[in-house]
Formats: C-alpha cells, sequence, structure tokens
C-alpha cells in the first residue's frame, strides 16, 4: 500500500495512480516527503568514490614503504689463507725495539716538549725537560762550597806564609832575652842568700820566674819550628777529600738536573706522546708519557693457542693479513718463540672465546709496507691486529678458503 492509499489529500478524493491518464492531475505528496535536492546526490555518488580513491592510496602507500632487503656486499674479502693446511692466529703489531714506554724520573711540571708524534729521532735526543729552578738554585750553593774547599787546600799547601816567620823569630829572642835576664836574677839571689841579705823565700821565686822564662823560651822556638814545617800531611789529606767531597755533591746536583730533560736512549719513532707544557707529572707517572720505537722493521705478536701449540713448526712459512685489507698481506720471519704460556690479554670479541685461554706467543718481523703491487694491502701500524697464517705441517686439512679465526688458534 502506497502512502496516498493510507492518506488521502485534502479534499477527500484519491490521489491518482502512476498509470493514470496524462491529462490527470498531478499526485500530491505526503507530509514525510521532500525533493531531491544536489547535496544529496553528491552524498549519494562522492562518498563512495572518495572511500574506494583513499583505499587505493593506503594500498599504493603501504606498498612503497614497505621494507626491501639489498644484499650488501661486504666492504672487503674476507681473509684467505695460501696454505693447504693452515695454524690461524690473531696477532698485534709492535715496534722491532718493542713499543718503549719513557716516563719521568721524578714528579715536575713539564716546561718544554720537544717532540711530536712521527718524529724520527736519535740517540740520546731530547723528548720533554721538567722544571729546574730550584735545583739550579741548589747548585750554585754546590759550587760555592766546592770553591770554598779548594781554596782550603790552596792555603794549606801554600804554608808557611812568609810573612809570619818574623813575628815569632821575635818572639823567641824576646823569650830568651827575658830566660837570660831571669837566670842572672836567679844567681845573684843564691849569692845573696848565702850571705844571709835575703830569705829562702825570695830564692824561690826567682827560680821559679827563670823557669818560666826557660819554658817561655821553649814555646817560641816551638811555635816557630811548626810555622816554618807548613801545614800538616794529614789536614791536606782531610782539606782533599774535602774538595772530593764538594765535587761529588755538585756533580751530583748536575746530574739530578740533567735528569730533568727526559732523553730517548735509541734510535726511534716517536709514537705517542701523552705530555704538554704545563703538566704536572709524578713519579712513577700514571701513563707512559712518551712512545717509541723502531719501526723500519716491525715485529707481530702472534698469540697461538695452547691446543694447537702441537702442530706450530718455527720452520714453516707464515703470512700476515691487516682486518678489512685486500691483497696478500705481509710475509713474515720467525725470531724467537718466547718459552711461557701466558693467559690471553689480546682478546678480538668472538663469542666462542674464552678469557681462561693460555697461548704461546711467538714473535715474526716483517716489513710495513705490504706485499704486491701498488694498492693491495695497506702499511703495517704499532698496535694494530692482524690475522695470521702459518702453513701447519701435519693434522686436519682446513681448505685453501677457510679464513684465519679471531681466537687464539685455529
Amino acid at each position: 500500500m502506497t502512502m496516498s492509499d493510507d492518506h488521502p489529500s485534502p479534499t477527500g478524493a484519491p490521489h491518482a495512480a502512476p498509470g493514470d491518464r496524462p491529462g490527470a492531475d498531478p499526485p500530491r505528496r505526503g507530509p514525510l516527503e521532500r525533493p531531491r535536492s544536489p547535496a544529496d546526490l553528491l552524498t549519494q555518488a562522492l562518498l563512495p568514490l572518495l572511500a574506494l580513491g583513499m583505499a587505493c592510496f593506503a594500498g599504493w602507500y603501504v606498498w612503497k614503504t614497505r621494507p626491501v632487503e639489498h644484499a650488501v656486499p661486504p666492504p672487503a674479502d674476507a681473509p684467505r689463507s695460501p696454505y693447504e693446511r693452515t695454524l690461524a692466529c690473531s696477532g698485534i703489531v709492535e715496534a722491532r725495539s718493542e713499543n718503549i714506554a719513557i716516563g719521568s724520573p721524578t714528579a715536575g711540571v713539564v716546561v718544554e716538549v720537544s717532540v711530536r708524534v712521527g718524529d724520527r729521532i736519535e740517540a740520546g735526543a731530547p723528548l720533554f725537560r721538567l722544571d729546574d729552578r730550584s735545583l739550579r738554585g741548589a747548585l750554585a750553593v754546590r759550587r760555592a762550597a766546592l770553591e770554598q774547599a779548594r781554596s782550603e787546600l790552596v792555603r794549606l799547601d801554600a804554608e808557611p806564609r812568609r810573612e809570619t816567620i818574623p813575628p815569632l823569630v821575635a818572639l823567641v829572642k824576646e823569650a830568651r832575652a827575658a830566660n837570660d835576664a831571669a837566670a842572672d836574677a836567679l844567681r845573684r839571689a843564691e849569692e845573696l842568700f848565702r850571705q844571709g841579705v835575703i830569705t829562702e823565700q825570695d830564692v824561690i821565686t826567682r827560680r821559679d820566674e827563670a823557669a818560666y822564662a826557660l819554658a817561655a823560651v821553649e814555646k817560641a822556638e816551638a811555635e816557630l819550628a811548626l810555622r816554618e814545617a807548613g801545614s800538616w800531611s794529614y789536614d791536606r789529606d782531610v782539606s782533599r777529600a774535602a774538595v772530593a767531597k764538594a765535587e761529588a755533591d755538585l756533580g751530583t746536583m748536575e746530574i739530578d738536573i740533567e735528569r730533568l730533560t727526559v732523553r730517548s736512549l735509541v734510535a726511534a719513532e716517536v709514537l705517542q706522546v701523552n705530555v704538554r707544557p704545563g703538566e704536572f707529572v709524578g713519579a712513577p707517572p700514571g701513563q707512559p708519557l712518551v712512545v717509541v720505537g723502531d719501526v723500519d722493521r716491525l715485529h707481530v705478536r702472534v698469540d697461538i693457542d695452547e691446543f694447537e701449540i702441537g702442530r706450530f713448526a718455527p720452520t714453516a712459512p707464515a703470512r700476515a693479513l691487516p682486518r678489512g685489507s685486500p691483497g696478500d698481506g705481509h710475509a713474515l720471519q720467525f725470531v724467537r718463540v718466547e718459552p711461557f704460556v701466558v693467559p690471553k690479554k689480546s682478546l678480538t670479541g668472538d663469542n666462542s672465546e674464552r678469557v681462561d685461554t693460555r697461548v704461546l706467543q711467538v714473535i715474526y718481523e716483517c716489513d710495513p709496507t705490504p706485499d704486491g703491487s701498488a694498492g693491495e694491502g695497506r702499511r703495517l701500524f704499532v698496535g694494530q691486529q692482524v690475522d695470521v697464517s702459518i702453513e701447519a705441517p701435519g693434522g686436519e686439512a682446513e681448505g685453501m678458503g677457510r679464513a684465519p679465526s679471531a681466537g687464539g688458534g685455529g
């Protein structure tokens, strides 16, 4: 039933059906119906199209932003062993003279640094100098003491002084004259005593005066003889010892001042400088102040796992390849074996590496520049880790393409 059937028109006449004749009156709309506007058409047609477009955009965005994994080539080829049976080890590069860590013999303030990293120095070249002002003041005092001791020795050697002899000779003559007068007075007193003119006490007084006068003569003569004899040999020996002590004290002070200028004992290259002017350094310092070493030829300290010691032969050829470097690497020459198995210290970070591993350290020598043509490999630097392949005389074959492991043994 339609709305026109349920709701009659206001006049009471029924609505015309759609199939009525054309000439009939147009149908009347009910109270709940309204004419369709352009907004209705946009809502019914545009919203579905907009939803479809958003869905397409979302699918396209998800597709474009999906994670894509690309195969990235490694920055460098993995190291390959040139030997059929390989003992793979890790090594660390050292200077041929080993790394010489130089410190300060005494505490003080650094006033001058004479070298820079990379400088080539000769044996005895100064590296840095500490403040020496206080010691130089003490040095002046020691020099004055030495001059005083030397002057005292010269004075003793120059004795007797000619100007001091005549006064002593005069004193001897004066004493002798007084002695003669006292002896004459004693003789006359004894004569008068025998005549009963004077008492015995007077004679005793004259006798004592004569004895004093004789003693004065002996004293004056002894002083003259001592002065004419010059200085005593033992006094000169004491003075010479004082001069020697003063010279030793002066030499000690000069050595202390010289020690404040730290020098290299070997011809080498400066590898590291950890001190600056104005810094205070202790004795011993907390870290090496300067590190030097002979890098014309390098040493490689190779750690061989204790389980692989039986496969190692000193005469076997060996090669070292810096990590991440192409090329054939560096040919190694055997130098020595340090016959003391030690705990491994050069850890590489491998998950299979055990901190309780013990290794035998073998020293090889090599040239800093790589073998082969220019552009293959790279120069070795002190402190650099390298992969070392040593030809194993026996044991299980490891294959041509096996890379040296990062641990202590292959």
